[in-house]
């Protein structure tokens, strides 16, 4: 048993946690309300909690000296928080909350953290991912999940033709947007995976194939959703894919998960464990008889653990206001309005991006225009400006968009253009080819691979505190009898005459 005055320096240090990380903790709850992703948020310390009750006694009866490994973990704690702070980025300070906790956990309750590590670890499920990250995942999710839900369609002999997420139906198209990728049932089923093999009281790699087959399953069971509403849009019309029924098809997908879960589990006993029970292998471990560890000396040691570590959260906090008084430099931008139209012999006309577009994508300014050269070539040019990443928003890889729109990448290198280096992209639709170049450029770099730059951000934000960037991108369609070579010619030609201009509004 804990002391009075042990556990009120215990409690003490939550407290002092919750304080100091309060803006990552309000960041990730506020996600949990505006994304349906992440909905399940609001359950996963709720479902902590009621572990960490049910597991009590054992915790009481296994408590023994401190480790001081745990100091260990919580000045690693805490150099990740403040390297979230400098640079805001949300996930670090999230995750800096939870190694703190189990931190905590090591000088409070020594050895019986073996039995707080797995409901603590379970908080890392409710955790955001980075927009940056989401984007990239749902992404691919989209491309399985409609390439899968089309092959389903097919096995009822439905005519039907997929080009990046819209499947065709003949009469009607049904896009396959962020929010059918699957990924809202992925985090809440590998939550309940974890859960699940947390209480499943079997060998290691049992748990381990219960919790990684929530991928597959989620994939799987999300495609065949999105087949059976093609397979419904085709009989009964779109109203299949709408309103009510296209959200209650979704609970539904998700119950089915779970219920394969469990089947998964009554498959592995079955097969590796006859004569066995779910509710054996379910069943609560007895509580071994206590050895009163709890001595003068223990106490007296958690005791000065538990204030050094109350001390290094106060003085992170302290630090915490300090950080928070740095103010991001925004350097001027010059907004693209003023981009000039006629740059020597290309003519251009501006374009516009749909608002909800410009919503989802973020960004703080943007330029979109058709040139055309005295040849009649054209060339659209795009720069997507962002005056600040910190909160997670950043550009869209053109890798990852352009598969969406229906067209295939055939072909992508990394190549010197203009003295710099640039991704040299050529992508099809059909009989349609198109050569696209782009990299991202800001803070006098311009760089190619978009993790390396995230790398330079991630640094810039830290010394230099700033987070502005740009995408660039210009592309130009490929007639088929067209030699590639003539292509990147005709890009070669208007990079060099709009990069001196593009310099203007992206400085260094």
């Amino acid at each position: 048993m804990l002391s009075l005055k042990h556990t009120g320096l215990f409690v003490a240090a939550i407290a002092l946690a919750i304080l100091t990380y309060w803006n990552g903790l309000a960041e990730a709850v506020f996600r949990w309300g505006s994304q349906e992703e992440y909905s399940h948020g609001y359950l996963i310390p709720l479902v902590s909690l009621y572990i960490l009750w049910e597991k009590q006694a054992l915790i009481k009866a296994s408590i023994g000296p401190p480790l001081k490994s745990g100091l260990l973990v919580i000045l690693i704690s805490i150099l990740l928080y403040i390297v979230g702070e400098i640079s805001a980025l949300f996930i670090l300070i999230q995750y800096s909350f939870v190694f703190l906790l189990l931190g905590l956990s090591l000088v409070t309750f020594g050895k019986a953290t073996k039995f707080t590590v797995a409901p603590i670890l379970l908080l890392l499920f409710a955790i955001p991912l980075p927009y940056v990250i989401e984007v990239l995942l749902t992404a691919k999710l989209q491309l399985i999940s409609s390439s899968l839900g089309v092959s389903f369609i097919r096995l009822f002999n439905i005519p039907v033709f997929l080009e990046g997420n819209v499947i065709d139906l003949g009469v009607y198209q049904l896009q396959v947007v962020e929010a059918c990728s699957g990924l809202r049932y992925l985090f809440p089923l590998m939550s309940l995976g974890f859960i699940a093999a947390y209480f499943y009281q079997a060998s290691f790699w049992k748990r381990a194939v219960v919790f990684l087959a929530t991928i597959p399953v989620t994939i799987l069971m999300n495609s065949f959703r999105i087949g059976a509403i093609g397979v419904m849009v085709d009989n009964w019309g779109i109203s299949m894919a709408e309103g009510f029924l296209h959200d209650f098809e979704g609970w539904i997908i998700f119950m089915a998960c779970a219920v394969i879960l469990f089947i998964i589990i009554w498959l592995l006993e079955k097969l590796f464990n006859k004569g066995s029970s779910l509710a054996a292998v379910f069943g609560v471990v007895d509580v071994p008889p206590s050895s009163l560890q709890g001595t003068n000396s223990v106490r007296n040691s958690s005791s000065k653990l538990l204030i050094i570590s109350i001390g290094l959260i106060l003085i992170t906090m302290l630090l915490t206001q300090f950080l928070d008084k740095r103010t991001e430099i925004y350097p001027k931008h010059v907004p693209f309005v003023n981009f000039p139209m006629k740059i020597e012999q290309w003519q251009g006309k501006h374009e516009k991006l749909d608002k909800n577009v410009i919503e989802k994508l973020g960004m703080t300014d943007y330029l979109i225009a058709n040139y055309q050269n005295n040849d009649q070539q054209l060339v659209n040019f795009y720069v997507a400006y962002y005056q600040s990443q910190r909160k997670g928003v950043s550009p869209h890889s053109p890798r990852v968009c352009i598969p969406g729109g229906g067209w295939e990448i055939t072909d992508l290198e990394r190549i010197s253009a203009n003295g710099h280096p640039i991704n040299r992209v050529i992508i099809k639709k059909g009989e349609q080819r198109q050569l696209v170049y782009y990299w991202f450029q800001g803070h006098g770099r311009v760089v190619a691979n978009e993790y390396i730059n995230k790398w330079y951000l991630f640094i810039d934000s830290i010394f230099k505190n700033r987070t502005d960037g740009s995408l660039v991108r210009v592309v130009t369609t490929v007639p088929k009898h067209e030699n590639m070579k003539i292509a990147d010619e005709r890009l070669l030609d208007f990079m060099s005459k709009a990069e001196p201009e593009l310099k203007h509004y992206i400085l260094d």
